[in-house]
């Protein structure tokens, strides 16, 4: 899916995007470069060969191994952004666990797993978006977009830690952007539907399971890919949204009414 009418409308801001090397956050971030801007990838895993994808030469876009468990590597990304870029603008917090966790019933998931789920899809948005809030501040605001999902809303069972952590999502979303706006730094949120990214298309068991129930439900009768969420969040991300905040886009083809 092409994106020519963000031709140029990020050029001097500095955007990260967690979990950037694969699927949604490689689509976010290959758009925001497109779009003129500064993209740090930030990944567990192959951040290099992602950024190496959406520009050989590298000159606006850097490349970092990054676990947001981690106190330390997420402070160590802002200050690197900050140290190549300037500024950090833009954070899009797209880290999450989702496609490896089986489906179960809630009373077999353990208390670890619940807490290795939170530690990434909720925690984990914390520790960015404290991270990087000094860097938004000196620059006179910023703009945050979490990628929470819409299965929040929907009530999805047999993945309650997941659909719980996102739901988590969206209640931070709401109180962070309230405790932020006098500052001007805007949060808000997208939740995606059920959508094909490599690692779903790899994992059949998945595949069997959602994706014929998925497109049941749509207004629009199709599959879901990463780039249909893109516009979602380079419209957040932007000077176009600049009075909207606390709020959260569904972006699941018309499945839930929000």
């Amino acid at each position: 899916m092409s994106h020519e009418n963000s031709a140029g409308r990020f050029v001097g801001k500095t955007v990260i995007v967690t979990g950037g090397a694969m699927g949604i956050g490689l689509s976010m971030a290959r758009a925001f470069h497109d779009a003129g801007a500064n993209v740090v990838i930030a990944d567990v895993q192959r951040a290099t060969e992602a950024a190496a994808e959406i520009h050989a030469a590298g000159e606006r876009v850097l490349a970092l191994a990054v676990d947001v468990t981690s106190d330390e590597q997420v402070l160590d990304m802002v200050r690197r952004a900050d140290d190549r870029f300037g500024s950090v603008d833009i954070l899009v917090n797209n880290a999450g666990i989702a496609t490896g966790i089986p489906p179960r019933p809630f009373i077999e998931i353990d208390v670890e797993e619940w807490k290795q789920v939170y530690d990434v899809n909720v925690i984990g948005v914390f520790r960015c978006c404290r991270a990087v809030l000094p860097s938004m501040l000196k620059a006179g605001g910023g703009r945050i977009v979490n990628i929470a999902s819409a299965a929040a809303f929907k009530g999805v069972p047999y993945l309650l830690h997941y659909v719980s952590s996102k739901g988590a999502v969206l209640a931070l979303t709401k109180s962070l952007a309230k405790e932020l706006g006098a500052r001007g730094v805007l949060v808000n949120a997208v939740a995606p539907g059920f959508t094909l990214t490599p690692a779903v298309l790899q994992n059949q068991g998945q595949m069997t399971r959602s994706r014929e129930i998925s497109l049941q439900g749509r207004a629009i009768p199709r599959d879901q890919y990463p780039e249909d969420i893109v516009g979602a969040v380079l419209f957040l991300a932007s000077a176009d949204s600049a009075f909207i905040t606390r709020q959260t886009l569904v972006g699941d083809g018309g499945t839930y009414l929000h």
